[in-house]
């Protein structure tokens, strides 16, 4: 009996023991709520629903085509060769255009309505007439979007096609295994020079469902797109965000210091921006968008697939004064002025790649790359074809398809892979852009990281606990103490080793001056800086001949703490990391390797791929 007594004693002991410790449980996960995997995708996508791309060879290739080989299935190309990706995406958005959503497809398949409109019938015509024809066709379509003008209006025919994208959507999500975004693409470019959003909603179709998508044909001002999007929210109970892209080809409009109307930026636009357009496409197929040489001359990185020759539709020439309202650097570092005179910083977005890809395949890679357009895809001499020709429809420069990017995609630091959880990724901006390559990077910033932390096992928990993640706030600088940031890069496990791992910083000083400088965190091997601070390259292991490289150089992965060595607590500043693989061979030399003849081609023989992280900004405690 005395050892029965024990025992319930005992076992009460226990109990209570246990209770008292539920609180903090044995497993270290146990209560964490950060992002602990990251999802790679494309948020920029155009399949045959878009008049641009249906005029342009992409004739079979619908929405549902495009999720699917976003899954990892097969798809037949234009091109009768079978199309898959070397590893599935973990989420896609269709983003056909808003302007003339459905037009071709529903032309090509006679639809009467349309075929009864004097323009209907000429246009479709056209569309039978072969490339020339074809041509001619697509170029009235876009005089007509960036005039303004709807020579063909069907709504019909619109919420039709509205009614395919969202069910094809709705039929492909697959929530914890892919995420298939609803979206479009408003198309707005006036005088040629681009404006482009894409659209995207957190909601299924019974919600999208409840209204057509807003176009440039309603308004070419993003303020009147921004309405819109308040409007779906309030009416329906969504959630939906923008995303500008292409800057680098709107001659100094994407990123402006006035509105539509001439007028200087003011605390509500800057409000209003910052609320809609959390993230910015910095890098696609008509090129990249972090910076330009012209803009960061100390910066030996800056020229990389450089697109800099006029606006969207070739109709105006660049100049060099339109260059600051065109990058994401030039941008964030206004954003900061900005801040400083209106309290809130219009241009605070973070970054991700996507493709616009018009062939409804997502596929980027160098080795992998099927075109802008599906007149583009692979054949033996398509780096030669010319996207805009000089002289023809009054435009002013010629551009050639070799000097598309095979880029980029989206990294999204998320808690799941579902439709909310993305959305609020990116809204927070934890996320970072990609040429092509799924190298994992985390970034934190904070005060009191020691040196070595990022090597402990648990440095994540680490950087959340003590810090802010990419697209965060730092504020309140302590007494003496400049910032810390903890930067992990691991290189795709199929691709190239890395060459560095760069904080590129941008500040707003006393004088209302601004500021760049970028610096050297890590590197592979045991290269050190010259006296002018410039790192040597890792070295170049490409074989143009064989169209082959070798990871002997770089490094798998690199890790460092840095702190800011020219911190000054008074100054508005923001840091983001940039990421650089070593070199590896461009699209058009798997061209010619697989097609087994030489292009008459100025285009670089090897590419250095890379990624940008959304940044972290640092903003001084307000003055009392």
């Amino acid at each position: 009996m005395k050892r029965t007594t024990l025992a319930i004693a005992i076992s009460a002991t226990l109990l209570s023991s246990i209770a008292r410790s539920e609180a903090v449980s044995y497993s270290p996960k146990a209560g964490l709520d950060y992002p602990q995997q990251v999802f790679w995708g494309d948020t920029h996508l155009h399949t045959s629903y878009s008049f641009d791309a249906a005029m342009m060879g992409n004739k079979g290739l619908s929405p549902e085509e495009a999720y699917r080989f976003a899954r990892g299935e097969e798809v037949q190309a234009h091109n009768g060769m079978t199309a898959r990706l070397n590893r599935p995406l973990d989420f896609l958005m269709v983003s056909d255009h808003a302007e003339y959503l459905g037009l071709i497809p529903m032309i090509a398949a006679k639809n009467e309505e349309l075929l009864s409109d004097p323009i209907g019938e000429r246009w479709a015509q056209m569309l039978n007439g072969g490339p020339s024809e074809q041509l001619k066709a697509l170029l009235e379509m876009n005089v007509d979007i960036g005039a303004n003008h709807k020579s063909l209006a069907n709504a019909e025919v619109e919420r039709s096609a509205w009614a395919d994208i969202t069910a094809a959507a709705d039929k492909y999500n697959d929530p914890g295994k892919f995420t298939a975004f609803i979206g479009y693409e408003w198309t707005t470019m006036p005088g040629g020079d681009n404006l482009h959003r894409v659209v995207l909603f957190a909601d299924d179709a019974s919600k999208a469902n409840q209204l057509l998508p807003f176009s440039a044909f309603d308004s070419e001002d993003p303020e009147d797109l921004w309405n819109f999007l308040q409007q779906y929210e309030d009416n329906t109970g969504g959630r939906v965000l923008a995303i500008p892209h292409n800057g680098n080809v709107s001659n100094g409009q994407m990123f402006a210091l006035v509105d539509r109307d001439g007028n200087p930026l003011s605390r509500k636009y800057a409000e209003t921006r910052s609320r809609w357009e959390p993230v910015v496409e910095v890098t696609q197929i008509k090129g990249d968008g972090e910076t330009h040489p012209l803009l960061s001359p100390d910066d030996e990185f800056a020229d990389f697939e450089t697109w800099d020759k006029g606006n969207l539709t070739a109709l105006a020439v660049k100049q060099p004064e339109m260059l600051p309202y065109e990058y994401a650097r030039s941008a964030l570092k206004l954003g900061l002025q900005q801040e400083a005179e209106l309290g809130v910083n219009p241009f605070k977005f973070g970054m991700i790649g996507s493709t616009d890809a018009h062939t409804s395949l997502a596929a980027v890679e160098e080795n992998n790359f099927w075109g802008k357009f599906s007149i583009f895809e692979p054949s033996a001499r398509r780096g030669e074809m010319a996207a805009y020709t000089e002289g023809k429809q009054g435009k002013v420069y010629t551009l050639t398809v070799d000097e598309s990017a095979a880029s980029g995609y989206a990294a999204v630091w998320a808690r799941e892979n579902t439709r909310d959880s993305l959305f609020d990724a990116i809204k927070r901006r934890e996320t970072y852009a990609s040429t092509g390559p799924r190298m994992t990077v985390r970034f934190f910033g904070g005060w009191d990281f020691s040196e070595d932390e990022v090597r402990y096992p648990d440095y994540v928990d680490r950087g959340y606990r003590k810090g802010v993640p990419m697209g965060g706030d730092l504020t309140q600088a302590p007494a003496g103490k400049p910032p810390r940031f903890m930067v992990t890069a691991t290189r795709d496990p199929d691709g190239a080793n890395l060459d560095r791992v760069q904080i590129v910083k941008g500040w707003h000083d006393q004088d209302g001056s601004l500021h760049e400088k970028v610096y050297d965190v890590a590197w592979s091997g045991d290269r050190q800086p010259e006296d002018n601070g410039r790192l040597s390259p890792a070295g170049n292991t490409t074989d143009i001949e064989s169209v082959i490289w070798t990871n002997t150089i770089g490094a798998a992965e690199l890790a460092s703490v840095w702190t800011d060595p020219d911190f000054d607590p008074s100054e508005r500043a923001f840091y983001y990391v940039r990421v650089l693989q070593i070199p590896t061979p461009r699209w058009n030399r798997y061209d010619e390797k697989h097609f087994g003849q030489k292009l008459n081609s100025t285009m670089p023989d090897y590419i250095q791929e890379r990624a940008y992280t959304s940044p972290i900004w640092y903003t001084p405690a307000k003055e009392h």
